[in-house]
């Protein structure tokens, strides 16, 4: 559990939880699911001591479960939001993996639920014991100092909404930067879908890949609706009179549907790879049954080359003495040269036709 007071553009880290909440800026939690249960009820009473009021039953169980789905819920008091993100082994600078080590590492999606108590002067977020959002934001903020801010352009959040949007938004962008990885393992499929060694397919990796996309789309469905209900309870709270809240007011907003805006990008892209991927396996039996016709046509054209040959060879293979120049010295070569004219013809009339030869 890591503790932070965040003041102004001072970040503090503490060692245990604060008797009171701060008077200025606001407190952010950092736990993991197995020590939250652990010290729930520390936790309980502290919020009890800061806000007026803890978290509810229910939401408790929310966020001990590790397969919930990403969702919205809000009291009077605090929200709760539930985000899913990506595994640690897939979230790291993605782009820098191989085409085969990405086509094995992506074979199956795995998400992790991270759950973030948004209060007025806490945020409470809980996170799988492996993720690595939290110590991402805490050396972010700690490393951030007040000279640096006009140099970079950025700040320090000035609310727990602000945070949690902040993080939810680098969960988001590790889905973006996934899709680098799914579009070059498709394309890897693709290829070989459309190989020469047609039995060496990998029917079962672009099984798995489909049923990563089916989950991932899910996954950003859930999403959508999660952060789109967030956006409905910020435009349903009383609108602020003094400039200063109006201003965060519309800067989370502006958060809000820029988080959305990711989504809806990440679920976009993931239909396409959807479609690009049936397409791709009709084309490839398209191309399988393009390839049995010429085959077919091929033989077809032989068989018709050698119809009249067996006629001829069958004809003077009867076994009666009257037949056309069976006793002549040169029937031999008479039959040889009319067989060699018309499987010569047949030749060059299926040619010219282009029954012969790889279509264009």
């Amino acid at each position: 559990m890591r503790i932070f007071r965040i003041q102004g553009d001072q970040l503090t880290e503490l060692s245990v939880l604060p008797d009171a909440a701060p008077t200025t800026g606001y407190l952010w939690i950092g736990i993991a699911r197995g020590e939250f249960e652990h010290h729930v009820v520390a936790l309980q009473a502290g919020l009890q001591r800061w806000t007026g009021g803890p978290l509810v039953d229910l939401h408790v169980s929310d966020l001990l479960n590790d397969q919930l789905p990403s969702h919205f819920d809000y009291t009077s008091w605090y929200d709760l939001l539930v985000f899913r993100r990506l595994v640690a082994s897939v979230e790291p600078a993605p782009t820098r993996l191989p085409a085969p080590a990405a086509a094995t590492a992506l074979a199956q999606i795995d998400t992790s639920p991270v759950g973030f108590a948004v209060f007025d002067r806490v945020l409470l977020t809980v996170h799988p014991a492996d993720c690595l959002v939290r110590e991402f934001f805490a050396n972010r903020l700690q490393q951030q100092a007040p000279g640096a801010e006009a140099r970079s352009g950025t700040r320090m959040p000035p609310s727990p909404a602000d945070l949690a949007l902040r993080m939810v938004n680098h969960i988001v962008d590790s889905y973006l930067e996934l899709r680098r990885l799914l579009t070059r393992q498709l394309d890897q499929l693709q290829q070989e879908l459309f190989g020469a060694s047609a039995g060496h397919i990998g029917w079962k990796r672009l099984l798995d890949s489909r049923n990563g996309l089916h989950l991932l789309e899910d996954t950003c469905e859930d999403q959508r609706a999660a952060i789109t209900e967030w956006i409905d309870a910020q435009d349903e709270l009383p609108r602020e009179s003094e400039p200063a809240a109006l201003r965060e007011r519309e800067l989370l907003r502006v958060r809000s549907r820029d988080v959305l805006e990711h989504i809806e990008r990440v679920l976009s892209h993931v239909r396409r790879l959807e479609s690009s991927a049936e397409a791709a396996v009709q084309m490839h039996f398209s191309a399988q049954s393009h390839r049995t016709n010429e085959i077919m046509r091929t033989l077809t054209v032989l068989t018709a080359i050698f119809l009249p040959l067996n006629f001829v060879t069958g004809f003077f293979g009867m076994n009666f003495e009257g037949l056309p120049l069976i006793h002549s010295a040169k029937g031999f070569w008479w039959t040889f040269g009319l067989m060699l004219l018309v499987g010569g013809g047949l030749i060059w009339y299926f040619w010219r036709k282009r029954y012969l030869g790889r279509s264009r």
